[in-house]
C-alpha cells in the first residue's frame, strides 16, 4: 500500500471545509427550528428510481447518485435525516407525493402542474438540457420551425409538460426511461429527444450510441433541479434552503465529477498477463472518453454560435443580444453613461416578398445587414430582431447623436443599389436609457418611436417623446 501526503492533505482540507459548513448551517437555525427538526426526523423522501447518474435506487434499496450525495451534504449540515419511500418508476413517485406518502421529492424542476401540491427550494444543481438527434440531422436553431417532428421523452417529466404547451406542433412520445428515449432516436423511431447534458453524455457513452449528437438547445429550458416540498411544509422548505445555501461550487463539482468519471476497479493478481490486459482496457476507455469529450466540446461550441447567430444575415439574433444588452443597460445607469438604441424596419417589405419572392426578400435582408454594419461604428452592436426589423445598440451615445447616426443610415440605404433593382427605405425609432430602465422598457419606447415614424410617412427617424 502506498501513502500520498498530498492526497492525505486534500482529504483533510475537504473534511475541515465540510465540518465548517455544517457548523455554519447549524448556527443559522433558531431554537424553534432545532426543536422542529428533532421532532420531525426522519423526513420521508420520494426519488426517481431510474435517472442515473442523477439518482437511482440500487439493488440494496439505497438512494444513490448526484442527488443523493448533495442531499446527504445538506442533511449533515442541518442535522436532518431522510427516509426513502421506495417506488418502481418516476410516475409512481409523483403519485406517492400527491397522496402525501412522502413529504419531499428530490431533484425536480418547478412547473405549474407540480405547484398544485408542492413548494420548491432553491436549486441544488443547474444543468442544461440539449436536443439530441441522429448524426445526419442538421443543427436546430429554432424548434418552432419543426412541425410534425417526433420527440421521445420520459413520461411525467417537467420538460414534457412544458413542451406540450410551448411547442404544440411537435408529436411527443412517452417512454419509461432516459435510455429508452435515446434508443428510439438512435433506431430512427423518433426524430429527437430533449435531455440533460450530463445524463445524455453518460447514457450515450454507456450504450455506444455514437450515431447521436447534440443538435441544439432551447433557451430557458435548463434544468433547475430543486427539492419539492408538500405545500403545508413551509418551515421544512425554509430549513432545506438554509442547508442548500451552504453548498459551494466546489461541493457541486466534486459530487458531479465523482459520478460522471470512469471508475476502474482492479484487483491484485500475480498473473501479469491479466494486469496488462487491464491496463490496455483502461487506456482504451480513457482514449475513447477523451475523443468523446472533445467531440462534445466541439459540438457545444458550434451550438453556442448557432443559437446566438441569425443564420441568414450572420448578425446576432435576439438570444445572442439578450445577455450583453441587459448588462449594457445596467452599466449605463450605474455609471450615468449615455446609451441609445435604434429600432429599424424596412418600409413596405411585404411588397418585395409578394412581388419578387421570398428568396429576393432574403437577399435584400442580407444586403441591408451589410449596409448597417458598414455604416455604424465598430463599437456598436447590430442585431436582427426578427423578420425585417433590426436593432442597433449605440454605446456612449446620447439620443441626439443616435438620431444623427440613424439619419446617416437612412441616407446610405436610399443610395444603395439593391439586387432587386428598386430603392429601399427604412424607418427608425430612437430611445435613450433613463433612470430605472430595463431592456424591455427601453425597447418599448424605441418601438413606439418606430411606430410614429411608420404612421407619419415612413423613410424617417423619430425620437421617443421627452421625459415628463
Amino acid at each position: 500500500m502506498s501513502f500520498s501526503v498530498h492526497g492525505f492533505f486534500q482529504c483533510l482540507v475537504a473534511g475541515v471545509l465540510c465540518f465548517a459548513a455544517s457548523l455554519s448551517a447549524a448556527q443559522q437555525l433558531s431554537e424553534s427550528e432545532k426543536v422542529y427538526l428533532a421532532s420531525q426526523n426522519p423526513v420521508s423522501l420520494c426519488v426517481d428510481p431510474d435517472w442515473w447518474p442523477f439518482e437511482t435506487i440500487n439493488t440494496s434499496g439505497q438512494h444513490v447518485g448526484i442527488s443523493a450525495d448533495l442531499l446527504d451534504l445538506v442533511a449533515k449540515r442541518l442535522g436532518m435525516q431522510f427516509k426513502l419511500h421506495q417506488t418502481r418508476t418516476w410516475e409512481e413517485s409523483l403519485v406517492a407525493s400527491q397522496a402525501g406518502n412522502c413529504r419531499l421529492m428530490s431533484f425536480l424542476n418547478r412547473t405549474p402542474e407540480r405547484e398544485r401540491w408542492l413548494i420548491f427550494t432553491e436549486p441544488l444543481l443547474s444543468d442544461p438540457n440539449v436536443l439530441i438527434t441522429r448524426e445526419e440531422h442538421p443543427f436546430i436553431a429554432d424548434l418552432s420551425t419543426l412541425s410534425g417532428k417526433t420527440m421521445a421523452l420520459p413520461r411525467g417529466t417537467a420538460m414534457m409538460e412544458r413542451l406540450r404547451v410551448d411547442y404544440p406542433h411537435l408529436i411527443l412520445v412517452g417512454t419509461e426511461s432516459e435510455a429508452e428515449a435515446l434508443k428510439m432516436v438512435s433506431e430512427r423511431k423518433a426524430d429527437m429527444t430533449l435531455r440533460s447534458l450530463i445524463v445524455a453524455a453518460h447514457t450515450i457513452k454507456q450504450h455506444g450510441w455514437f450515431n447521436l449528437k447534440i443538435s441544439g438547445q432551447i433557451p430557458g429550458y435548463d434544468n433547475q433541479l430543486r427539492v419539492g416540498v408538500l405545500q403545508s411544509e413551509t418551515v421544512l422548505r425554509d430549513l432545506l434552503d438554509k442547508g442548500i445555501a451552504t453548498l459551494t461550487a466546489e461541493d457541486r463539482s466534486r459530487v458531479v465529477d465523482h459520478h460522471v468519471s470512469i471508475n476502474v476497479v482492479t484487483q491484485v493478481d500475480t498473473d501479469y498477463t491479466l494486469v496488462l490486459w487491464l491496463l490496455a482496457l483502461l487506456a482504451a476507455v480513457a482514449l475513447t472518453s477523451l475523443v468523446w469529450m472533445r467531440r462534445l466540446h466541439q459540438l457545444n461550441a458550434q451550438l453556442r454560435t448557432q443559437s446566438q447567430t441569425d443564420l441568414l444575415t450572420g448578425l446576432l439574433n435576439r438570444h445572442g443580444l439578450a445577455r450583453s444588452f441587459a448588462l449594457d443597460v445596467e452599466r449605463a445607469q450605474r455609471y450615468l453613461r449615455p446609451l441609445s438604441v435604434l429600432m429599424l424596419d424596412i418600409d413596405h417589405f411585404k411588397r418585395i416578398n409578394d412581388g419578387q419572392g421570398h428568396l429576393m426578400g432574403d437577399k435584400v435582408l442580407v444586403e441591408l445587414a451589410r449596409v448597417i454594419q458598414a455604416t455604424v461604428r465598430q463599437v456598436d452592436t447590430v442585431c436582427r430582431w426578427g423578420g425585417e426589423e433590426f436593432v442597433v445598440v449605440c454605446h456612449e451615445t446620447t439620443g441626439e447623436q443616435a438620431a444623427q447616426q440613424a439619419e446617416r443610415l437612412l441616407q446610405c440605404e436610399r443610395q444603395h443599389a439593391f439586387a432587386h433593382g428598386q430603392p429601399v427605405t427604412i424607418s427608425a425609432g430612437v430611445a435613450t436609457v433613463r433612470s430605472g430602465d430595463s431592456v424591455e422598457t427601453l425597447l418599448a419606447r424605441a418601438d413606439g418611436a418606430l411606430y410614429q415614424a411608420k404612421t407619419t410617412g415612413r423613410d424617417r427617424v423619430c425620437d421617443e417623446p421627452p421625459q415628463s
